[in-house]
């Protein structure tokens, strides 16, 4: 069993890209997505990996949930892929920071131009220092989840909501 301990920021500008490795393209696909926000997802990178992950709901302050992450055959997820009713594309970004894993997401298609930071901490309380670059924290808000933006991406949101976060 593994414990994901996550904190995730709206990015403002593009600090950011001074610390970045190699980009990884990655397609999710969302087979089953519960109002509770339990997860059952498949996730396809580029370069012909691909995993089966299955997150429980996250506690009460949206930080902390259980995660469990199987690779697969690129055929398995290729099939799960077609199932998924709810699937989102990015380009992933792995960043030279202290403090945990720090990765920014580049999202495609309906949920462009969001470009959202996460960091994996190994403790609740851990320290952090948030760079300047991670505008508004919405650790414990939904529809910033991947498997939300799946179903509900942002160019499906109002123009008054795309333009309160900057994404107009």
């Amino acid at each position: 069993m593994a414990l994901e301990i996550e904190r995730r920021f709206l990015v403002v500008g593009d600090g950011w890209r001074l610390l970045v490795g190699p980009p990884q393209a990655l397609r999710q696909g969302y087979v089953v997505s519960s109002a509770d926000g339990v997860t059952v997802r498949v996730r396809r990178t580029g370069a012909g990996q691909a995993w089966l992950t299955l997150k429980a709901a996250a506690d009460a302050c949206g930080l902390v949930r259980h995660e469990f992450e199987y690779p697969i055959p690129e055929e398995d997820a290729e099939g799960l892929w077609q199932l998924a009713p709810d699937r989102l594309e990015k380009t992933r970004f792995h960043l030279d920071l202290p403090g945990g894993e720090w990765i920014v997401d580049c999202f495609e298609g309906d949920n462009a131009p969001l470009v959202l930071a996460e960091v994996e901490l190994p403790a609740v309380d851990a320290d952090l220092s948030i760079p300047a670059w991670c505008g508004l924290e919405v650790t414990g808000d939904s529809r910033w989840s991947n498997a939300l933006l799946a179903a509900k991406p942002i160019q499906s949101w109002t123009a008054t909501d795309r333009c309160r976060y900057g994404l107009a």
